[in-house]
């Protein structure tokens, strides 16, 4: 359970580290169900550390209901999967944040 703990408190300690009393006025975070169903977490990256780091795109489909799709696309991270891979879309956004942060 710590690492699913993790994942959630590297999300929120990323956003506060960017509210600014700017940019979450317009930037932030959205975690949504689809009509798939699925999820979709959207994360803004303009005006932080994020902006313009290079992410290769991640589709896997294992079968029908089984698929997780993550990306950077127009300033944002863009991470959707099935029912099950809210974990996984935050797991990888992690993944990616700390390793585009090292490589600056």
């Amino acid at each position: 359970m710590a690492r699913e703990t993790q994942s959630v408190e590297f999300l929120q300690s990323w956003y506060q580290s960017h509210c600014d009393g700017e940019w979450e006025k317009t930037r932030g975070v959205t975690i949504e169900s689809m009509e798939t169903p699925g999820w979709m977490v959207t994360v803004d990256l303009a005006g932080t550390d994020l902006a313009g780091a290079p992410m290769k795109p991640l589709r896997i489909d294992h079968a029908a209901g089984d698929w997780i799709e993550c990306r950077v696309e127009n300033g944002r991270f863009i991470g959707m999967g099935d029912p099950a891979k809210l974990l996984t879309i935050l797991q990888l956004f992690e993944k990616w944040a700390e390793r585009s942060q090292r490589i600056e």
